[in-house]
């Protein structure tokens, strides 16, 4: 299994940009999966531990959390490119905000808004990101992508 990101070269994004937007998403997954996993009115909550289960498939769990975290990024070379990604997942079967999801900046350092979100923010979209996947379906879905190269 790996995580798949796919992000726009023509945004030219420094190295630390790109390493700040790829862990963002990284992180956002799973806390995003301990978000939606936990009924907060019967949360299992253990006093002593304090720990709260979260739900993760049996496939997530063998074949990425206790294997290899591998990650691949792929360049996209502009907006319209990115999009392709997007289309072909929905082909696979694959859902928007669970199964992969859009990458947007709110231009805070280096980079322009060219839409403006629901709440008024401008944002850039610089990549989608997708949850763990076989290796067969991300290899179909970034085969026309190359590696990212800085």
């Amino acid at each position: 299994m790996r995580r798949l990101f796919i992000i726009r070269k023509d945004l030219h994004l420094t190295a630390g940009k790109l390493a700040a937007m790829v862990g963002h998403c990284a992180e956002a997954y799973w806390m995003n999966k301990l978000k939606n996993s936990i009924n907060w009115e019967h949360a299992k909550y253990d006093e002593s531990t304090r720990y709260i289960t979260i739900a993760v498939s049996e496939n997530e769990m063998e074949k990425y959390v206790n294997d290899i975290f591998t990650k691949t990024i792929c360049e996209a070379k502009n907006l319209n490119d990115l999009m392709k990604v997007v289309s072909k997942a929905e082909e696979l079967g694959l859902k928007l905000g669970e199964d992969f999801g859009f990458i947007d900046d709110c231009c805070k350092t280096e980079l322009t808004p060219e839409f403006v979100d629901e709440n008024g923010v401008g944002r850039v979209r610089v990549g989608v990101w997708f949850k763990p996947l076989d290796d067969e379906i991300s290899k179909s879905l970034s085969k026309k992508y190359q590696l990212y190269k800085g």
